[in-house]
This record gives C-alpha cells, structure tokens and sequence, in this order.
C-alpha cells in the first residue's frame, strides 16, 4: 500500500473538535460526570500543539502525530500503537508504561523523556477498509524505528525495544538499565554516557557505534555484532576487591579517616588516582577531608552525609551518585561528571582556611546535566563552562557563583 493511500484512513481534526475531546480526556482523569477518554485513533493530528498536555491513558493507536509539539505531555499508560511520531517534539515527556509498539518515532526529539517500562517493540497495525478489507498501516518508513531520533538523557529503564530499528540514535547519557534490546538494530548509534546496566543486547547490531563511558554491569552481549564499537573508559562491574600496591582500599580508606578523626597524629592522607571506589558499597557518611582522588570512579554510590571538604575530586566520575548533605566546601571537581546526581542539601560553599581566607568549590567544566541541586548551598562556587543544563536548583544559594555557561 503506498503512502497515499494509508491517507485516507487518517482522519483531520478541527481545534474544536479538538478541543473538546482534550476536555473531555481532563474530566475523565479527574473522574468527573461527561468525562470520557480520548480515543483518536487514526487522526491526523500533525504539527498540533500539545505541550504539556495531560493525556495519560488516551488512545492514540496509529495516528499521525508527526512534527507535533508534545514536550512535557503526560502520554503515561497512553497507547500509541502504530503512530506515527517522526520529527514529533516529545522533550521531557512522559511516556511511562506507554504502548509504541510499532511508532514510527524517526527524527523525533525524545531529550529527558520518561519512556520507564514502555513497549518499543515493533508491531503492525491493520485497518480495515469499506471496499479491500483489511490492510497493514503503513508509514513512510518501517514501524518501530527510531532512526535518527535524540534520546539523550531519556529514561528508557526496563523498556521492551527487542527488534527496534534506532541506526544512528542518540542515546547519550540515557537510562536503560534492565531495558531488553535484543535483536535492535543500533549500527552508529551514541550511547556515550549511557548506563546499560542489566541491558540485554542479545544478537544486537552495534556496528560502528559509541559506547563511550557506557556502564555494562551485567549487561548481556551475547552475538552481538561489535564491529568498530567505541568502549572507551566503559565500565564493567567493579572488582569484590580493589588492591592499591597490594593493599585493600577500605584499608587504606581506613586509615585516612583515622587522619582525620586525630587531626593528623595517626594514620595517613590518601593520595591516589583513578581509582574505582564502586567496590567498598557506599561511603556514607565516612570522614574523607582533603582526599585526593582524581579520575576516581564514584558511579551510582551512596555518599550522603559524607565529609569531603577540601577534596581533589578532579575528573571523577559520580553519575547518578547520592551526595545528599555531602560537604564539598572548597572541593576541586573540575571537569568531574556529575550526571543525574542527587546534591540535595549539598554544602558546595567556600571553605574557610584562616582568618580572611578561604577555599571555594571549583565546579569549572564539570557536567551536571539533569543532576538535583534542592537546597544546596553553592554560594560563591565556580561553574565556569559547566554544564546545568536540567539542573533542579528550586531553593538553592547561588548567591556569588560564577555561572559562565558552557
């Protein structure tokens, strides 16, 4: 069937018609008397403006959505079996536990979206016409293709895309932990950044992809295609142990904490690089002051509460870490990846190291992006050419920084 004639099972909407569905979908949530649930399966609702639209559970099945304007909807639950959502804004979305089964989402801007145990996989969708019966929709390229889309920083946890069509996507810095990918076809796709931990990439194609700082933990490779794949500075799962000239690290974290607790009298400062602390568990709490630790790996650990004034945190890798409460008074974290991390309450202000003297955070080039900045205190701290981009910075003290955008 050609893409003329999948046309004419499209329905065009007018706004009101429009309109009046949209509140008819909001009396429906609210569970008000003349709500009903938009079914506009099949309408041709492209390039409408639909942003920040509540229409969960709406019944969207193989509509033509493309170029539409969807950033921060609420399509949660939605079915959008079969649509057609190329070149469609959908930035911060919510697409949790949503029905793509089939989407053609070619193009479409998929920035910060909550895709959350969403079904990506590909699917057919038959409408049956007056004169010919049944026949398979169509869209101008194959259903359940991604190709092209932009998925950065996106939430595609436990997501089902096992046969998904995403050449030359991009995934940076997405979550697809546990998401179940196998048989995709991801030749030249990015997913620097990305976690792909759980990830089942069974019979994959990632020729010529960029797997750049990916975390793999448990990740499942088998008959994948690894062609000309970049894993530059991927991360496996951390070792039970990590030796340091052949002594355990919680030794000698052991003993740095003993400096600090005798101010000096016992014990020794730590002093070491690129190390993968992810094998003590967490670091709640523990009293690391003037720790130097550059390029160290901190990844998804549990340091709320932690002392780390004064640190040389220098390139250190602390994505999706929890530093809640964590004191980082006069820490150096240039160029430090701080993706998605949790700095509720964090102290990030200048450390006082005598009289009329004082240290202050230095943040400069570091990547924040999406990370969550609540009731911090960053009062005078550097962010020069640091990313913040999705930062959350409700209530936090800026007061004095420098925030020269990067």
């Amino acid at each position: 069937m050609s893409a003329s004639q999948a046309q004419q099972h499209h329905l065009t909407l007018d706004a009101h018609t429009l309109r009046e569905a949209v509140e008819a979908h909001k009396r429906y949530l609210a569970g008000r008397s003349g709500g009903r649930r938009m079914s506009l399966t099949y309408a041709d609702l492209s390039n409408r403006t639909l942003e920040g639209i509540d229409l969960r559970e709406a019944d969207l099945a193989g509509a033509r959505l493309a170029g539409a304007l969807l950033s921060r909807a609420n399509l949660s639950r939605g079915i959008l079996f079969g649509a057609d959502l190329r070149d469609a804004d959908l930035r911060y979305a919510n697409l949790q536990r949503a029905d793509l089964r089939g989407a053609c989402l070619r193009g479409a801007n998929l920035t910060g979206a909550d895709l959350a145990g969403c079904d990506l996989r590909e699917g057919r969708i038959a409408l049956q016409g007056k004169l010919d019966g049944f026949r398979i929709l169509r869209h101008e390229h194959r259903p359940g293709e991604l190709n092209y889309a932009i998925l950065s920083g996106a939430n595609l946890s436990g997501a089902q895309m096992s046969g998904a069509v995403a050449m030359a996507s991009d995934f940076t810095d997405a979550n697809l932990t546990n998401a179940v990918m196998s048989g995709a076809k991801l030749a030249r796709a990015v997913f620097d950044g990305a976690d792909l931990s759980g990830v089942d990439l069974t019979g994959a194609d990632l020729t010529g992809a960029s797997l750049k700082r990916t975390v793999l933990t448990g990740a499942r490779l088998e008959g994948a295609r690894l062609n000309e794949v970049d894993l530059t500075e991927v991360l496996q799962a951390p070792a039970p142990i990590f030796y340091v000239d052949e002594r355990p690290l919680d030794d000698i974290v052991d003993e740095h904490e003993t400096y600090c607790d005798t101010e000096g009298r016992e014990g020794a400062v730590m002093r070491l690089s690129e190390v993968d602390f992810r094998s003590l568990g967490d670091l709640r709490g523990r009293r690391l002051t003037a720790l130097a630790a550059p390029r160290s790996v901190f990844f998804g650990m549990d340091l709320e509460g932690a002392h780390l004034q004064g640190a040389d945190l220098t390139g250190c890798d602390f994505r999706t870490a929890n530093l809640r409460n964590t004191d980082l008074r006069g820490a150096k974290l240039v160029d430090a990846q701080l993706i998605r991390a949790d700095l509720r309450g964090a102290r990030m202000g200048p450390l006082s190291i005598g009289p009329d003297r004082s240290i202050r955070t230095d943040l400069t080039r570091a990547v924040l992006r999406g990370a969550d900045m609540r009731g911090a205190d960053a009062r005078r701290a550097r962010f020069l050419e640091a990313d913040l981009s999705q930062v959350q910075l409700d209530r936090c003290n800026l007061t004095g920084a420098e925030l020269e955008a990067a």
